[in-house]
């Protein structure tokens, strides 16, 4: 990967969710040795701020057409499934 890749991380109110999912990103990215930026929006923000991110990760729905990969999931807040979301991250961070 060059240079550092930034991920936009939205939830209903860009408040405590969006915190949550994009501190356990950057850790989970840093152990792998990935320079991420994230930045917190609430969902409704999404379409105006996806220009500038090479990934959306939410965990509330947002529109389809945004023209940057999106991986909506909860696992960041359940803990099920979030291996597999982080490898999912790191596959679409990897293009």
């Amino acid at each position: 990967m060059v240079g550092v890749k930034r991920i936009l991380v939205a939830c209903g109110t860009a408040i405590a969710t969006s915190t949550v999912v994009a501190r356990a990103i950057e850790e989970a990215l840093k152990e792998r040795g990935i320079d991420i930026t994230t930045r917190q929006c609430k969902a409704s923000e999404v379409k105006s701020l996806a220009s500038d991110a090479d990934l959306i990760v939410t965990t509330t729905p947002v529109p389809d057409n945004l023209g940057v990969p999106v991986i909506h999931t909860l696992a960041f807040l359940t803990g099920i499934g979030k291996e597999d979301a982080i490898e999912q991250i790191v596959e679409i961070l990897s293009k």
